[in-house]
């Protein structure tokens, strides 16, 4: 009975550390909720000039779609140039994205593989050539596709003196399955509920993935771009909080992601990230949690990016292991003990997953209820979908756990959803 009152009491106790660190993010959800949309009345003081940069791998079939949506844009096109890394590919990418109008670059190194390392190999190509006199470099996979208010909206932003910009990050194929919708569900509250309260409340948002916007000044200070763990942008946005600097959000750049459709595609896509995060945990941790105790923006920054990369998930899955463990010790017990323990740790553990699924179909509900409108999809879908959030979610936990033992290497993700097969998309974005 006593090792039944010891675990009783750890399960209480991580239930309040875990409800004392994330209470902030609660506060986001309620300042986003009350704050609809941002409003950026600030008139630049010039243009900029961007250099638009895509690494792809084997992306012929959806690549010329996105160099379409940049070359219509609602901006100068001598203020944007489109460069495309085609990075080991085995199909006509290339040939694709030099049709669409981008320079290109081929780039072989089946030793070095990943965005993080394209991307390096592009910004050294462009010095070396003498072409990098950009204000700054927008980041986008060949999958995406850009609205055509986009780099308007993100240099009225960027001028304001940020060192990045994240955007607004919407999903072409929502309605695909329960995978995609899960995806899409999950970026469209990061957006909502988490980059949007950062840009009001004054903290460092979070780059992520695709459809963002770095300084040139970064990209020299750097001597390019050194980020190369599994989760690249993860990893510029912990540096960026470590050092001060300032990574905004722009409410009205939109772009639309294609998300995977297949549970293989979506482990190992979700894998390497999960990989990714302990290596950015073992690499982060001290200066995040030094930089923490910083005053302001700077020590706010630290914090909420040192949450964000935590291990919470393996430590909920190290209690249930522990409720599990103990529950089939006590199995040796007299019939009156065992049976009490066994009552009391079921009961604990059916509530611990009721209650994940609880706050994540709350957090899927609230978030697809305020982006109805913005959401390319079917109204049962829409509903149908928020009760398959959570189970999405529940998909991680073994992925988080096959993470800490299995060797990850980058892998690549077909992308196929070409303009006809999303006919929801709205008419203006490609012309």
């Amino acid at each position: 009975m006593e090792m039944f009152k010891l675990v009783e009491m750890l399960n209480s106790a991580m239930a309040i550390v875990f409800a004392v660190l994330y209470f902030y993010q609660g506060i986001y959800v309620m300042v986003g909720l009350v704050r609809r949309r941002w409003q950026n009345h600030h008139q630049p003081s010039r243009l900029h000039r961007f250099a638009a940069i895509v690494a792809a791998r084997n992306e012929a079939n959806v690549i010329g779609e996105l160099l379409g949506t940049l070359q219509n844009q609602n901006y100068p096109t001598e203020l944007l140039d489109l460069y495309v890394v085609a990075d080991n590919c085995t199909d006509n990418t290339a040939d694709v994205a030099r049709r669409a109008g981008a320079f290109v670059y081929e780039r072989f190194d089946s030793i070095h593989k990943g965005k993080g390392y394209a991307m390096d190999y592009l910004f050294q190509k462009l010095k070396e050539a003498g072409k990098n006199d950009y204000d700054g470099y927008f980041v986008f996979d060949a999958d995406n596709l850009v609205d055509p208010d986009f780099v308007r909206e993100m240099n009225r932003t960027f001028d304001q003196g940020y060192d990045a910009l994240t955007c607004y990050r919407n999903s072409k194929n929502f309605g695909s399955n329960w995978i995609s919708a899960g995806y899409s569900i999950w970026f469209l509250r990061e957006a909502r509920f988490l980059n949007f309260p950062r840009m009001l409340l004054g903290t460092n948002c979070h780059v992520s993935g695709t459809g963002f916007l770095i300084s040139s000044k970064i990209i020299e200070a750097n001597g390019g771009w050194p980020f190369h763990l599994l989760t690249e942008d993860i990893q510029f946005s912990v540096d960026s909080a470590i050092r001060g600097l300032r990574v905004g959000y722009c409410d009205k750049a939109v772009i639309y992601d294609e998300q995977p459709v297949t549970f293989r595609q979506s482990w190992n896509q979700r894998l390497r990230w999960s990989k990714g995060f302990y290596q950015i945990d073992r690499q982060y941790t001290v200066p995040l949690l030094k930089g923490c105790f910083r005053k302001g923006r700077l020590g706010s920054s630290c914090y909420d990016m040192f949450i964000t990369v935590a291990p919470g998930m393996l430590l909920t899955v190290a209690m249930l292991l522990i409720n599990t463990a103990f529950l089939i010790t006590c199995l040796t017990q007299p019939v009156y003990v065992a049976s009490y323990v066994i009552h009391k740790l079921i009961g604990f553990i059916v509530f611990a997953f009721l209650s994940f699924y609880l706050i994540f179909f709350l957090y899927g509900f609230v978030t697809v209820i305020s982006e109805w409108n913005h959401i390319v999809s079917t109204p049962s879908k829409k509903i149908g979908y928020v009760f398959t959030f959570p189970i999405f979610m529940f998909t991680y936990i073994p992925i988080a756990i096959v993470a800490l033992f299995q060797k990850v290497e980058w892998k690549p993700i077909q992308h196929t959803a070409a303009r006809g097969k999303t006919h929801l998309l709205p008419d203006d974005l490609v012309r």
